[in-house]
């Protein structure tokens, strides 16, 4: 197990796979996380803030982990929030996962329900925080998104648990890496990290401990103002 007690995969793209027998199921980015808290995850729960919480992304969910051990729920906030006490239902997870979409409207919504000081105590609790695209976004400083409409741009709102920015999608959208180069570098945006679909950045009290990946050839991508450097990715078993 890995000394610290904050831990965070973000995900680049991906993490779920689909199966002929159930539908989605849980990858090995997602197993993986699953054991970062070095205990048993039986309570997970989903975050779809990030697309106006989605009732057909919130079926979705529960479908995944249908016949497993886990108990799945989700944490709605349209149009009103669907638990009674948001911050007790978060802290008593294992894992929390976040959804892509719109990061820009999911960092308002959370702001605006306090979630941004819930995650902090979450994150210090050893609740275990995992996403994809803007489910890694929001866990950073800031990053590259497409919130504001088709052309991409810099956003500086994001927790900063991790310290620095983020780039998901860097190898399957043709103008994510260049721009995040060029944002970097002009000091838009804070040096980071970028991932490739198929890899999440671990990261533990902050720090990035290793990137893993459930593609072969995936990597990560330390970008600093003078440029990037390829962060080798270890493949995880299932792969």
């Amino acid at each position: 197990m890995v000394e610290g007690n904050g831990h965070i995969l973000a995900i680049g793209g991906g993490g779920f796979r689909l199966t002929e027998r159930y539908g989605a199921r849980p990858g090995p980015l997602i197993e993986h996380a699953l054991t970062l808290s070095g205990r048993p995850a039986r309570n997970v729960c989903a975050l779809y803030t990030a697309t106006g919480d989605d009732s057909a992304r919130i079926a979705q969910w529960y479908a995944t982990w249908a016949g497993r051990p886990e108990r799945a729920s989700h944490v709605a906030l349209l149009p009103m929030p669907n638990v009674d006490d948001v911050r007790r239902h978060l802290l008593a997870q294992d894992a929390v996962y976040v959804g892509g979409g719109s990061v820009a409207g999911l960092m308002a919504l959370w702001r605006l329900h306090g979630l941004d000081e819930v995650f902090q105590e979450a994150h210090d609790a050893g609740v275990v925080l995992l996403g994809v695209s803007a489910g890694s976004l929001c866990w950073h400083s800031g990053g590259t998104t497409d919130s504001y409409g088709p052309e991409l741009r810099a956003w500086n709102e994001g927790l900063a648990l991790v310290p620095g920015s983020n780039c998901p999608h860097y190898d399957s959208e043709a103008r994510r890496r260049p721009l995040y180069r060029r944002l970097v570098a002009q000091g838009a945006l804070e040096p980071g990290y970028a991932a490739d679909d198929g890899v999440g950045l671990h990261y533990v009290d902050g720090v990035l401990h290793e990137a893993v990946t459930d593609t072969g050839g995936a990597s990560a991508w330390r970008v600093d103002r003078d440029g990037e450097t390829r962060v080798s990715a270890r493949l995880l078993p299932g792969s």
